[in-house]
Order: C-alpha cells, then sequence, then structure tokens
C-alpha cells in the first residue's frame, strides 16, 4: 500500500470535506480503514500504513457518509472537517505598501531591482476600471468628474485590481526600469519607420531579463503588473519566490478581492494584446487543500500542491486555494463563448503580459489532472485550483 495517497478538499464555510483514499491496488485489498481525527490508518494482511493530517485539520469520524468506490478515483467518503490555517500568504502588493514607508520592486522573474527604496505620500485604490461608463448613471449633469484626479503625481502610487501606477516623471533614470524607446529608434534607421508609433514604445522591461514588467499609459504614469513585481519592505532581505506559486497567489487573491467587492465570478483573461487566452469562473474561494500522491518517484502525475519531491511525503501540509471553472482560448477555442462573454456586463476583464496568460493556462492545466478523473469536469469546463 505504499503507493496509496489521500486528497482532501474541505470548504471552510460548512466545514465539509470529501476525502479521497486514491491508487488502493486491487492486489492490496481487503483493506481495514480507520479514519481517525488526526490520521487515517490502511490495514491489510500484510502491512499497515498510517497517514496523519496537518495538525490544523482536525476530522470527525463518526460524520463520515457517502461510502463509495469511484473506478479510476478511488474511495469516496464525506466528513465533517475542523480546520484553520496558519501558513503564511504570499502578501498582496496593497498590504505591503503604505504610505511613507519605504519599499523596493523587484522583477520577480530574476531578482532585479526594478523601483529602489521608494517612499510614496499617498497610497490610493483606483476606482473599478467602468467607472466613467457610470458616472452618467450617478449624475443628472455633465460628468463632474476631472480625469486628471486619477493621475498619479510625485509621490503617489494609485492600485487597481491588478496592476499599480507610479507618475513616470518620479522614477529615477539607470537601471531601475528600462522603456526601450530606442528599439523604435532603431528600426527607424533600418527603414521601418511604421514602428515609430507602436504599442512597443511604451512597454517597460527589465533590464535584467527583458521580462515585460509593465507599460507607459498617455497620462504620463507607468502602469506595472502585480505579476511582474515583487514588493518588500527596504529593510527586509529580497527573498526568492518561485515563479509558479506567485502567478497563483497574485491571481487568486485578484479574484477574491473582485468577487466580495463587485459580486462578479466570471472573467476574461486578456493578453496586454487584448486577445482573450482564458475564461475563468470563480467557484469558491473557501477551499483548504490536502493532497499527497503516495511514492512521486514511481508517478508521473503533477500535483496540486506541487510537493517537493525530496520531503517527507507522509507528512502533508495544508493550503489554501480558489476553486475556478476555466475554457482555453488559445488557437481560437471556445470563440463563440468568449465573444458572449466579452459583450456581457457580468464579466470583468483582466489583462496581463502575453507570457503570463501562457504560464497561468499551464498551471490551470497542471492543477486540472492532478485532480482525480471525476472532479476535473463540471458543466463542461474544466476544474482547477489556484492555491494562495
Amino acid at each position: 500500500m505504499d503507493a496509496a495517497a489521500l486528497y482532501l478538499e474541505i470548504r471552510q464555510r460548512t466545514q465539509s470535506g470529501l476525502l479521497i483514499i486514491r491508487k488502493l491496488k486491487p492486489e492490496s485489498w481487503p483493506v481495514d480503514i480507520t479514519v481517525r481525527p488526526s490520521s487515517i490508518e490502511l490495514k491489510n494482511v500484510k502491512e499497515c500504513t498510517t497517514i496523519n493530517f496537518p495538525p490544523e485539520v482536525r476530522i470527525v469520524p463518526s460524520s463520515c457518509r457517502g461510502l463509495q468506490y469511484v473506478l479510476g478515483d478511488g474511495l469516496h467518503m464525506r466528513l465533517l472537517v475542523q480546520a484553520g490555517l496558519n501558513t503564511k500568504l504570499i502578501p498582496a502588493v496593497g498590504d505591503v505598501l503604505k504610505p511613507k514607508k519605504s519599499c523596493t520592486f523587484y522583477c520577480q522573474s530574476c531578482g532585479e531591482s526594478v523601483l529602489k527604496d521608494r517612499t510614496f505620500l499617498r497610497v490610493l485604490s483606483l476606482p473599478g476600471e467602468d467607472w466613467s461608463d457610470l458616472v452618467e448613471e450617478w449624475c443628472c449633469h455633465p460628468n463632474p468628474f476631472n480625469d486628471s484626479m486619477f493621475h498619479p503625481q510625485n509621490g503617489d502610487c494609485f492600485l487597481g485590481h491588478n496592476y499599480f501606477l507610479v507618475n513616470s516623471g518620479s522614477e529615477s533614470p539607470g537601471p531601475e526600469s528600462k522603456i526601450p524607446h530606442s528599439e523604435s529608434q532603431d528600426a527607424t534607421s533600418r527603414g521601418s519607420s511604421s514602428v515609430t508609433n507602436s504599442t512597443a514604445d511604451s512597454r517597460v522591461l527589465c533590464r535584467r531579463c527583458k521580462a515585460l514588467l509593465g507599460e507607459g499609459v498617455p497620462s504620463g504614469a507607468t502602469k506595472y503588473y502585480f505579476t511582474e513585481l515583487f514588493v518588500q519592505p527596504s529593510k527586509v532581505r529580497f527573498g526568492v519566490i518561485p515563479r509558479s506559486p506567485f502567478i497563483q497567489s497574485i491571481v487568486a487573491q485578484c479574484l477574491e478581492e473582485l468577487s466580495s467587492a463587485k459580486n462578479t465570478f466570471r472573467f476574461t483573461i486578456k493578453g496586454t494584446d487584448g486577445t482573450i487566452y482564458i475564461l475563468m469562473w470563480l467557484l469558491n474561494s473557501d477551499s483548504l487543500l490536502v493532497e499527497s500522491l503516495g511514492n512521486l518517484a514511481s508517478s508521473n502525475n503533477f500535483t496540486v500542491l506541487e510537493h517537493d519531491t525530496s520531503s517527507n511525503l507522509r507528512l502533508l501540509e495544508i493550503r489554501k486555494a480558489v476553486k475556478v471553472l476555466y475554457h482555453p482560448c488559445v488557437k481560437s477555442r471556445n470563440k463563440d463563448l468568449a465573444d458572449a462573454w466579452k459583450s456581457d456586463m457580468g464579466v470583468h476583464s483582466l489583462t496581463f503580459p502575453l507570457k503570463t496568460c501562457l504560464e497561468l493556462l499551464l498551471i490551470l492545466s497542471r492543477s486540472n489532472i492532478s485532480l482525480p478523473p471525476s472532479l476535473r469536469w463540471m458543466n463542461s469546463f474544466q476544474v482547477a485550483f489556484l492555491k494562495m
């Protein structure tokens, strides 16, 4: 029974959980299964295996119901679960940025310092993306709001849902950022004058790895995407965070914030060129996941939590996650639905660099394939988790 593994999905609000014992091989049957508050024991005539739950998880064994064996999945059961979360989440940019507090912004891909020791006098949240379209519904006279009031001045940092704006004039020249106007100049000298006014002129690239960090906007501000920069107080040493967990956390926090603030649960994920790459439907934001895949050394499967294969596989961890339904839209897939969502006022659009959109799609696909087969689809949508 060395290959036996657990999958436990917990809903915090209802304190309920779906427990699946995976990879029980027929040659190991019959198996006696004992569910205890803090562990589960698998026993047959040859061996006895005990898998301990994380200390934050307490099962109520007497609540076990819906016991059934699902071919391809394993043994399903539903239980009451009391669970908390003591692990630290990756902090959101808005939680780190505070007025009159010095912060340093790093390229998340390579760790290069982009904005060093920046102190903002004001850190303010921007209104929703469609605020100007709704002004006519609020006022009985012409728009009284001046657009310039939403343009950051020196010492300002304005926060959107998935980006922040700083005044371009307040950025010190040098290694912190690179706006490649020289690209258009070089192209012009080669006879390609049409490139001069292209959107490429406003791109902000990392000086070291050339990753797209943001773009200039007509108001004289620079827009940086949350998924591309890691922010820390200047006195704190920079710590590397793997790319996949970082993207998952930032996108999950963004979806959770928008669903709470705007009662929006459907999203289109767009590239900076306006192309839709993913349709995403937030199913719930109160999930906790506990998972192992038994002997990962002999398994080609991915895991939702991306365990370190060198760690002790019997010591499970608990992670907060959001559960989403999604459709990929690359190569014109799901085009009709994407067109319908594009014109639907109940769908919110989120824009990220093209590379990040493709990375996010890969993360969703890996999460989906790691789930038990019976849990991978719902109403024609694929199911995935983004951990926080």
